[in-house]
């Protein structure tokens, strides 16, 4: 059958009913980066009211249209943190394919740089460099709030060594 209704359209995603069955949520595409620096990894800390609590993700979000993944990546990192790399990417996955299509790609950052970033008045975070198995334990034991694709990147992490 195939037949998608549309019952919401955004700015960056829409809800659609498949075959008056399956509620869909077609989302923008994004990125994360996974930056690294003698054991520890960059994160930034934020609210997200979805969740109604403060996250600690690697540096991510959406990747606009006709932007190259790569470039979303080094633009987001910049924003967000206010350094420049040189990005490789790791690996793509979808981030919860049960509802959504959307798809992340996640890089590795080598080589930081740091740069005056402009201050986005839209995002209110805070950048840390924190200790990635730290990290991930505190994850684990549910202490901090994070995203599938911080997990993600420290899982890879957790396969390196």
């Amino acid at each position: 059958m195939n037949r998608r209704r549309y019952l919401y359209r955004g700015r960056i995603l829409a809800l659609a009913l498949q075959d008056e069955r399956w509620e869909i949520v077609e989302h923008k595409d994004a990125v994360a980066v996974l930056a690294l620096s003698g054991g520890r990894v960059l994160v930034v800390e934020q609210y997200r009211v979805a969740i109604g609590r403060t996250t600690m993700e690697l540096p991510a979000g959406l990747i606009e249209p006709g932007e190259a993944p790569v470039a979303a990546a080094r633009r987001e990192l910049m924003e967000e943190t206010g350094f420049d790399a040189e990005l490789t990417e790791l690996l793509s996955f979808y981030s919860s394919p049960g509802f959504t299509n959307e798809r992340v790609t996640l890089f590795q950052a080598r080589n930081l740089t740091a740069r005056r970033r402009p201050p986005d008045p839209d995002e209110k975070l805070r950048v840390h460099w924190i200790e990635w198995p730290t990290l991930l334990e505190a994850i684990r034991a549910g202490h901090v709030a994070t995203s599938s694709p911080t997990v993600a990147g420290l899982l890879w992490l957790s396969g390196q060594r």
